[in-house]
């Protein structure tokens, strides 16, 4: 349960049963003890791997969708999983992690979040091509805005928390999430349902073999089915979206009730998930900063009850525990690292 604060003020109570979050991986754990009440950290002793700053972008349309995609089942990280376009930060052509998510989500998807002074001139055949440059590394990202006398609209990009691969993993990330809204002024170049105007369309192959806006309650509804697979973060954020983004059409309140959010402590709070046993070591647990394990008051829940599928970056069941409110209480981490 947590409260809902919208622009008007008014106080909306919100019932969440399941909030799924958690970080994927493999991970070494230990049996606690017979008290379910208490848990075991089942960090290991072993140096960890810095984490790669990376990027990811939740793009909302105008009818409360969120843009997924399919990541190739071949793929070195996240294989066959359904996330929101992103990638690595590049230190030699990327100028801020907003930039790392417009390019990603560029590259991914094929949608452009940039402007021009000047009605832009581009073909299909010529932004097709651009982007297979792009992201064949053939041309710089800039270079290709310039040329096109683009902007990358990285202001209109909001935080939305961080997550951070647990220390046990050998290929770690921190990824920094961001939320933007599709403007009237592109969202005609976009498709969802029935429509078919102009859809995001998958890379070759090469990182995505699948692109499409979905409402946060489909996918959830399809993960539980077994239908599709997702990554902890994705699960967590598509969560906290859902009893926001109700309706067919999104409005200026739903808009500033997320900008809130970003402009609080959750579009600062960094999570690092901790491994647990609990419950007699029977259950599977991660823990989040500000749970009652963590440090938190007595009684605070912020962490996920997970099942896994026979291979260990695929899970089946996600449960979070999340009784906090998300406006006012955030957990927030002071020491941000720098690019």
């Amino acid at each position: 349960l947590f409260k809902h604060r919208l622009p008007s003020c008014q106080l909306h109570r919100i019932h969440i049963s399941l909030l799924p979050s958690l970080s994927s991986a493999r991970r070494s754990f230990s049996i606690c003890s017979s008290d379910s009440n208490k848990m075991t950290d089942t960090a290991s002793q072993t140096p960890a791997a810095e984490p790669r700053p990376s990027a990811s972008l939740i793009l909302i349309n105008s009818r409360n969708e969120i843009l997924l995609v399919q990541r190739n089942p071949q793929a070195t990280s996240f294989a066959g999983t359904h996330v929101f376009p992103g990638g690595n930060f590049d230190a030699e052509g990327d100028t801020s992690l907003e930039w790392t998510a417009i390019r990603e989500t560029f590259e991914e998807a094929g949608i452009l979040l940039a402007s021009s002074d000047i009605p832009s001139k581009l073909s299909e055949d010529e932004f097709t091509q651009a982007r297979e440059a792009v992201h064949g590394q053939q041309m710089n990202f800039s270079t290709f805005l310039t040329n096109n006398n683009l902007r990358a609209d990285v202001d209109t990009l909001l935080p939305f928390t961080t997550w951070v691969t647990p220390q046990t993993e050998r290929r770690r990330f921190r990824t920094q999430f961001f939320v933007t809204f599709l403007t009237d002024s592109n969202s005609d170049k976009l498709s969802s349902g029935g429509r078919e105007e102009r859809l995001p369309t998958p890379d070759g192959g090469q990182e995505v073999i699948l692109t499409r806006f979905v409402r946060p309650e489909s996918a959830i509804e399809e993960f539980r089915a077994g239908k599709i697979s997702l990554m902890p973060p994705q699960y967590y954020i598509m969560e906290t979206l859902r009893p926001i983004l109700t309706g067919l059409s999104n409005t200026e309140s739903q808009r500033n009730t997320i900008q809130m959010l970003s402009r609080g402590g959750f579009g600062q709070m960094v999570i690092n998930p901790r491994p647990f046993r609990i419950n007699g070591g029977v259950d599977e647990a991660f823990v989040y900063e500000g749970d009652e394990l963590r440090g938190g008051p007595k009684g605070r829940r912020h962490r996920a009850v997970v099942k896994r599928k026979d291979k260990v970056f695929k899970f089946s069941q996600i449960n979070l525990q999340r009784n906090f409110d998300l406006f006012t209480e955030c957990p927030v981490e002071v020491d941000i690292p720098k690019l």
